[in-house]
């Protein structure tokens, strides 16, 4: 066996997945329906971001079952929405048992909303401010060890982000960020999502 395939396992379909959903039904659908899948909605963008700060210290297993509490209390991170929240939801929040009890990430999401529509009006939306950081020369990813934490890129779109005010942006979360929307295609070449990953996000760039 070589090693690229050490890094696969075979899914009760006969079909070779990246290593890391394996054993859980809820991290292989999220593996097989929408990490890697290139995506401009705005909406979506900032829902991201947003957990992807949840995860830090985490791992996202633990938001991805949270997912639909977070999308109930914040609004379905309609960002207009989310930033007029105010203290005392706040201080609501920190009693939910469905979320991540974390004032500092709990602050920082509708912090950053304000921050999101601040980017929009300069940028006309955040898909074209986010997707100006996709890699010019991606590198297809053959082993696990060879998926990095951050890149170059993601340092870059985190010390952007900073300076314009946001929180829970560092370069690791934004690169796991980049990694889950498709700006980067990090599924394993030998995984079977990997060519109708690379595939779709050839056709949004019309290359």
């Amino acid at each position: 066996m070589s090693d690229s395939e050490e890094d696969l396992f075979v899914d009760s379909n006969g079909h070779r997945c990246c290593w890391w959903c394996a054993g859980d039904d809820t991290y292989q659908t999220y593996h097989d329906q929408e990490w890697g899948v290139p995506v401009r909605d705005d909406r979506q963008l900032f829902e991201k971001i947003c957990l992807e700060g949840f995860q830090a210290g985490l791992s996202w297993l633990t938001i991805l079952k949270r997912r639909d509490r977070f999308r109930q209390v914040f609004h379905h991170f309609h960002a207009d929405r989310v930033a007029r929240m105010r203290p005392q939801q706040i201080e609501r929040l920190l009693q939910d048992p469905g979320i991540i009890r974390h004032r500092g990430k709990i602050e920082a999401v509708i912090h950053n909303a304000s921050r999101a529509k601040e980017l929009q009006k300069e940028y006309g939306s955040l898909a074209e401010f986010f997707w100006s950081y996709q890699p010019l020369t991606p590198k297809p990813v053959q082993h696990r060890r060879d998926v990095q934490a951050n890149t170059a890129e993601s340092r870059q779109m985190s010390g952007e982000l900073k300076k314009r005010g946001w929180k829970f942006v560092g370069p690791t979360t934004c690169y796991a960020f980049m990694q889950s929307m498709g700006i980067v295609n990090d599924h394993l070449v030998g995984c079977h999502r990997y060519r109708p990953v690379e595939a779709m996000r050839r056709q949004q760039s019309g290359g």
